[in-house]
Order: C-alpha cells, then structure tokens, then sequence
C-alpha cells in the first residue's frame, strides 16, 4: 500500500517549511529512514526521512515550494502500484510546476513535469561543488549515463591549473586568460599545462556597463523573510524604551582570566565573557518578574523561572535557541549549554523547540567592537538587553580620576508592559551584580 510522506510539524511555532533539494529522483528506490529531501524553516535546516521502503512513486512539490506543515509531499510504494493524488498537491501561492494526474493503472505516475535531469552520484556531486566544476556538460559514464566520480576528475584535469599568483590576479576581477598567449593548452599527457602571470590579461572596460550592472538583487526567502516580517512587526506593534548603562567589568575581566588559567579537569577553561553576562542576568531576573515576562492578548505573563533567549549569529541568519531554567544552572552547565545550542544554530541542526519558549533575551555585539546599540525585542518577550564591548571609562576614587574597564548595557523593554522605573532598577541592579560578579556566583 503506499505511503505518504508529510512535512513534519516541527514545533508549535513553524507552520511551513521550504524545500531545498530532493536527494532522490521519482522511480528511484528509497529505504526507510533515508534522507529524501532538505528543508529550510525560519530557525533551522533540517532532513525528511523516508517513514517506508520502496520506489518513490511520486513528488508533490518542488525544490523552492513553501510547503505547510502536515501537507504531502511524496508517495512510496511498490513499482507500478497506483495512488490516488491528495487534494491540493500544492497551494496555488507555492506551486513550482503544474499539478500531476493520478495514477489509474500499473504504470508508475509521477508528480514531477517531463524534463531532463542530471543523474550524477553523490560522490560525484560533493567532488563538483567543492571544485566548482559545472557538471551541465559533463557525459557521465556510469550505469544509465549517471555522472560519477571519474567523470568529474576527468573535468578537472581538462581545466588549467594555475600559479598562486595568476589566481590572485584572477580572483581581482581585472585579468583574463589570454588565449592568443596560451597556445599550448595540453601536455603530452593530454592534461592541462599550468597557468602563469604570463598567461593572463587586463580586463578591457565594458563602456556598455552602468551602475545597474554591479547591483545583486536577493529575494527574501526562509530565516531571512521571516526576521525581516517580525523585526518590523516588533516596532510596529510595540511601544519601545532603551536604557543605557555600563557595569564595571575589573572583576568579570579578573574572573575570566582565572578561569582561562584553572586546571582542566575543572571544565572552566572555556567559560567566556557572555556567559559570565548570561549568568548574571539569570540570577538578576527572578527578582524583577516584570521584565521576565510575556505580553501578548491583552495580558502579562510572568515566569517564575528564566528561560533565557541568545542570539547567535549564523550564515543563513540571527537565530535565538533558548537556555531553559537558566536561573536553575551553575555556571559551568549555563556555559555547556550556551555552546551545545550555539553549535547547533551554526551547524542548521538546531531543533525547532530549542527556538522557542523564551521568557527574555540577551544580544551581544561587543566581540565586534560596538560600545552600544538599541536591540530590538523579539515579542511577545517584554525585554532584551543588549551588551556592548569593553571601555575604559573615567571613574572618581578617593578623590582622584582612575580610568576603570566597563562594558555596555543596552536594556529594551516594552513600555506598555513594563514602565522606565522598574527596568532602571533591573539595570542597576544586573550593573552591581556584574561588577562583583564573584560575589554572584557564591549566592
């Protein structure tokens, strides 16, 4: 009987998802388990697994569809084994080619429009993309003319090789390769001969070439649509105050240094600067529930535990997995965590119910030099504070002006929950804690 194969529902906030690419042809045989296609969501890139063996009778969508949760994708079964189509194979608003008739017979009905596709391995494919070998106008010379490794080497020593320094000049966009220089193309071996300075010439000016040339136009898709539509939505629909601060940072600077400097057996070593922030603003909030909180239909929820939000700048875009119970962790657990999630935003594996639930957010920008900024809130949160770089500021002590490191507090809050009063006093009070931030960890 066949199988239907569904976009998953990947948790409660993801509704659809984009498919990437199909590792798999119609009428190709699949196993149960296997990867059959690649799919981006607004927080992660993830793999369809196959749920049955067999032949893959059928694909309902196309690479590039925006697919809602839940809907069919594909059908497995047995070969020439009729299917009936699922009612709207596709929305009208994500429907990459015309919708396929179902099978009424033994022959094997494909959703896919007739055309001609590339059958290459993926050894073949994985060796293509990282040499950048266009394999279009490659003859593959395996089973059934599929392109497979040998094919793509041999593409490779057709190509010339070149000096480092023809490279270069290559990659700057102002030198071509001079074909009337280079006659000889081939050794006697029939492969190319190697490139040099020599070889190459300036780049003639195209007087037909205007502005409009050099303009790369990219469509929002995934990640970076759905940031774009809530960064916006925030604003819009949010009443936002900044605050400014900075807490002194001799001890956070004092406490990093040791832990760089401890035994390894203490798992310390790789405990930074943010986490030490993260740390602080976990054990801060608890006594401020008005900034721990959400906003969203006319009432405020506050939490009792910190469900800590960190933003983590990835490829594809900002992403923000959440430090459950953060208040709750040491600071040697709040630091694996953080990295278990970072890695996991950086790899696309991250798993779409680490992306939601958080009560407040922490954003930083100071490893990139900014000293201060306004963060935008990620709704229905209430705050998120942002954290600057390192400075030395001018501080009076014992009547004398000494010049003392302090990092930047940026503190955002949503003025129609949570008034300029209350978020002063969360700053003032993270500021204390951050600069006795040993103190903090003996509480």
């Amino acid at each position: 009987m066949p199988q239907a194969i569904v976009m998953p529902k990947l948790g409660n906030s993801v509704e659809s998802a984009i498919i990437l690419t199909w590792h798999v042809d119609v009428g190709d045989a699949v196993r149960a388990g296997q990867a059959l296609c690649e799919i981006e969501t607004d927080k992660a890139t993830l793999e369809v697994e196959s749920s049955a063996a067999g032949i893959l009778l059928a694909r309902f969508f196309e690479a590039g569809a925006e697919v809602p949760v839940l809907r069919d994708i594909a059908i497995v079964g047995s070969e020439g084994e009729p299917f009936e189509l699922p009612a709207q194979a596709a929305p009208p608003d994500s429907l990459s080619s015309p919708p396929p008739q179902a099978s009424t017979s033994n022959k094997r009905a494909s959703a896919d429009p007739p055309k001609e596709r590339l059958r290459i391995s993926p050894r073949a494919r994985n060796l293509a993309q990282r040499k950048s070998i266009d394999t279009g106008n490659i003859a593959g010379t395996g089973p059934a003319g599929r392109v497979i490794e040998r094919d793509i080497r041999a593409a490779l020593d057709q190509q010339p090789k070149v000096s480092p320094l023809a490279q270069a000049m290559l990659a700057s966009g102002d030198y071509q390769i001079d074909d009337e220089l280079t006659d000889v193309k081939t050794d006697e071996r029939g492969k190319a001969k190697r490139l040099t300075k020599s070889d190459l010439k300036p780049v003639a000016p195209d007087a037909s070439s205007d502005a409009s040339d050099e303009v790369k136009t990219i469509a929002l898709t995934g990640a970076r649509r759905t940031i774009a539509k809530r960064m916006l939505e925030s604003l819009q629909s949010t009443a936002q105050l900044t605050l400014n601060a900075s807490a002194e940072a001799t001890a956070l600077r004092e406490l990093r240094a040791r832990f760089k400097a401890s035994d390894e057996a203490l798992f310390l070593r790789g405990v930074t600067i943010n986490d030490l922030l993260m740390f602080a603003v976990a054990r801060t909030l608890p006594a401020f529930p008005e900034l721990n909180a959400l906003f969203e239909n006319d009432s405020i929820s506050q939490y009792k535990r910190v469900h800590l939000g960190m933003a983590v700048h990835t490829p594809r875009a900002l992403l923000v997995p959440v430090i459950r119970a953060a208040d709750s962790l040491s600071l040697r657990a709040l630091s694996a965590e953080a990295k278990r999630l970072a890695q996991a935003c950086k790899s696309g594996k991250i798993k779409p119910d680490d992306m939601t639930g958080g009560s407040f957010t922490v954003t930083n920008l100071g490893s990139l030099g900014i000293e201060s900024f306004t963060p935008i809130l990620n709704p229905p949160q209430v705050g998120i504070l942002g954290v600057g770089s390192v400075q030395l500021k001018p501080v009076e002590r014992d009547g004398a002006v000494v010049f003392l490191p302090h990092i930047g507090l940026s503190l955002t809050v949503n003025h129609q929950a949570v008034d300029g009063a209350p978020a002063a006093r969360f700053l003032t009070q993270l500021r204390e804690n951050i600069a006795h931030i040993d103190l903090l960890l003996a509480v």
